[in-house]
C-alpha cells in the first residue's frame, strides 16, 4: 500500500498537520496499518521535495499545515484512476521458503506446511471473529480475511503437488556448474600496463 499516495489524497480533501494526517489515515484504514509520525514527516518532506505538497506557516499552536499543489491533486487523480499492480508471487517469502525446502534433502516441507497451515487458520479465524468498526475496518479486515483463505487454498495446492513428487529433493543436488561472476582476472601483462 502506498503511504505517500494515501496521504496526498487526504491532503486533497484539505491543509492537515501531521499529527491530524496520521489519524485521518487510521480513520480511512481501520486502523490496520499504523503509521509514525516519523514515517509521515518524511514523507511530506518527500513530497514537497518532488512538488506535490507545500508547507504553511505554523499556527498558534505550533501546527503546520501541509496542503496539496495541483501536481499533487493531478497525482491523487493518477493513483485513483490505475490499477494496482500486484508484486511477482515467486518474491513472497513463503512461496519461496516451501520452494526452497521442496528441493533440499532432509527438510520435512510438510511440516513447514503444517505450521504455516496452523497459523492462517488461525488467522482466518481471528478476522471472521474480530467486530468491524466501520466500511474502512471491514474493507481491509476482508481483504485481509481472502488472502488468509486463499494461503490456506495454496497450501492445499502445495501438498498435493509434493505427493505427486514424493522424492522431490533427491534429483536437486548441488549444481557442479559453477556461475562466472565479477570481472575476469587481469593477466599479469595488463596488470602492469599504465591507464
Amino acid at each position: 500500500m502506498s503511504v505517500r499516495q494515501s496521504l496526498l489524497a487526504i491532503l486533497d480533501q484539505g491543509p492537515c498537520y501531521g499529527y491530524q494526517l496520521r489519524h485521518e489515515f487510521d480513520r480511512r484504514t481501520g486502523s490496520t496499518w499504523r503509521l509514525n509520525v516519523g514515517q509521515i514527516y518524511n514523507t511530506l518532506e518527500r513530497l514537497e521535495r518532488d512538488g506535490l505538497v507545500g508547507r504553511g506557516e505554523a499556527d498558534e499552536q505550533g501546527h503546520v499545515y501541509w496542503h496539496i499543489t495541483d501536481a499533487g491533486s493531478a497525482e491523487v487523480a493518477r493513483w485513483f484512476s490505475s490499477p494496482v499492480v500486484r508484486g511477482e508471487a515467486a518474491r513472497d517469502e513463503l512461496a519461496i521458503k516451501l520452494a526452497v525446502a521442496a528441493t533440499l534433502p532432509g527438510v520435512d516441507a510438510g511440516a513447514l506446511i503444517r505450521a504455516q497451515r496452523s497459523e492462517s487458520e488461525a488467522r482466518a479465524r481471528s478476522l471472521r471473529e474480530a467486530p468491524s468498526d466501520g466500511l474502512a475496518a471491514a474493507l481491509i479486515a476482508d481483504a485481509m480475511l481472502f488472502s488468509a483463505e486463499a494461503e490456506l487454498r495454496w497450501l492445499d495446492r502445495v501438498e498435493q503437488r509434493l505427493s505427486e513428487h514424493p522424492h522431490h529433493a533427491i534429483g536437486v543436488e548441488l549444481s557442479a556448474e559453477r556461475p562466472k561472476r565479477g570481472r575476469p582476472v587481469k593477466s599479469d601483462s595488463t596488470a602492469s600496463s599504465p591507464v
